[in-house]
């Protein structure tokens, strides 16, 4: 009996998986069709796509998206459409026979698909469309309104379109980035850690519902990790005991209609090829849809940590399209996971397409500490471990041409190789990350012109719960 089978035998209300069963995908291109049941919207033709199934789940179960899903895929574009299992999570885990269940289908799903859907509450539902409406009203502010927004010590606060960079390549995303807001004299800003300080908050209207969402995503998060540790057969807290004081933070997205940008970018491309950097990423979006990802291949390796994945495979075939769908969160792995698992799970490598119409979506980053090192998970799958050493996965990773390599050798997009002794220290491959993506912002400059980068090799910045000493 496979995990699936056992979640729907069992019939817990609380762990379960809903929906129709495994995913029917159909490769779009530039005339109308059906296959497998699914119509394909006109101007695209289709084949039906082998997959491993998993057997259909009874009773109750929730709806499947729209009948013509493929018709929210950004034009220009050439994809699968997928429509996934959406799993319907506990109000908490117990170690039940069905928590255990539900982590090892979580496993699979993410193993096959690397990415799975959850069903909303109905909490976080009301949640999700409150932050939407606070989003949608800051990023109609004007321009100097919303550039205000910046602090030189944080990466928190207001990033323009065309100011993210990808691969070298600027992305079209309006995003306003939300980290742990600190303020200016808790002890880690006054020592001028890097990427420490407060979150520049235009107003009260917007800090609310972000922080009321952000709450319950972070309590989502911890949920997954459990689950993660029952599904990978590791001890409970292999996982969770690097996110006390996650550096857990988010990334609220506007990107404009395909014909109203201001040209800075690569045309129809609204963030470029990358896998993101921490344990796993919540996301929620609106009707319009743009996002794509890549399912686990042996063909293809990457380690993020020593080498950049960004602008991975971004133009080949391979992609796959994930539509809207109304009432969830898509959950995808990050670097982290990657390592940890020693490539047992993988980052999942996505980029975003910018649609007809302007578009609006959010990303919360379940992180570890800043101060975490993190060294790959003994044992776990059974006794038969956890893969292969994760540094011989990199071999054949895209390397990147970002603007990072002006920024500094430090944070180069060819890092030294890890070894599982010294692990990777979260704070750094976080820190590295920003400054590849943001060479110019004013957080980037100061954090340089300061020396702070020197910082994150001291004892106390690689300790998990220490606080700097002060005079």
């Amino acid at each position: 009996m496979n995990a699936m089978e056992l979640i729907t035998r069992i019939r817990l209300p609380l762990s379960r998986a809903v929906g129709t069963g495994r995913a029917r995908m159909g490769t779009a291109t530039h005339a109308a069709s059906s296959v497998a049941g699914m119509a394909i919207p006109p101007g695209f033709s289709a084949k039906e796509a082998k997959l491993t199934r998993l057997d259909t789940p009874q009773p109750p179960w929730r709806p499947v998206p729209a009948a013509d899903p493929g018709t929210t895929m950004p034009p220009g574009f050439k994809a699968q459409v997928a429509q996934l299992i959406t799993f319907e999570m506990p109000e908490r885990v117990t170690g039940s026979t069905g928590d255990r269940a539900l982590g090892k289908a979580l496993v699979n799903a993410w193993r096959r698909d690397g990415i799975i859907q959850i069903a909303m509450s109905a909490e976080q539902r009301r949640l999700w469309e409150e932050a939407k409406a606070a989003s949608r009203r800051f990023f109609r502010k004007p321009h100097a309104e919303k550039a205000a927004c910046v602090d030189s010590q944080s990466y928190s606060g207001y990033i323009a379109s065309g100011e993210e960079v990808t691969d070298g390549i600027a992305d079209y995303s309006e995003i306003f980035t939300i980290t742990k807001d600190l303020d200016m004299a808790e002890p880690r800003v006054r020592a001028k850690w890097p990427c420490h300080g407060p979150c520049p908050w235009p107003d009260v209207e917007m800090k609310e519902p972000m922080t009321r969402y952000n709450e319950s995503l972070g309590t989502e998060g911890e949920k997954l990790l459990q689950l993660v540790e029952f599904g990978l057969e590791v001890a409970p807290g292999s996982l969770t005991r690097h996110t006390r004081d996650g550096w857990h933070h988010t990334r609220v997205l506007r990107f404009p209609p395909r014909n109203a940008t201001n040209g800075k970018g690569k045309e129809g491309r609204g963030i470029g090829s990358h896998t993101d950097y921490g344990l796993l990423v919540i996301s929620a979006q609106d009707e319009v849809g743009g996002l794509f990802i890549r399912r686990p291949s042996q063909d293809e390796k990457f380690a993020n940590w020593e080498r950049s994945a960004a602008g991975l495979k971004e133009d080949d075939d391979g992609w796959f399209y994930v539509p809207p769908v109304a009432g969830t969160h898509t959950v995808i792995l990050g670097d982290m996971m990657q390592y940890l698992t020693r490539n047992y799970l993988t980052a999942t490598p996505h980029k975003v397409g910018l649609n007809t119409r302007e578009r609006f979506a959010f990303a919360y980053f379940h992180e570890p500490s800043f101060q975490a090192v993190l060294k790959p998970l003994e044992g776990g799958c059974g006794g038969n471990g956890l893969g292969s050493s994760s540094s011989s996965s990199s071999s054949s990773s895209s390397s990147s041409s970002s603007s990072s390599s002006s920024s500094s050798s430090s944070s180069s997009s060819s890092s030294p190789s890890v070894s599982d002794t010294e692990g990777v220290h979260y704070g750094t491959h976080f820190t590295n990350m920003f400054i590849r993506n943001y060479p110019d912002r004013i957080t980037t400059r100061r954090l340089m012109a300061e020396n702070r980068y020197s910082l994150l090799s001291s004892p106390e910045l690689r300790t998990m719960g220490a606080l700097p000493a002060l005079p």
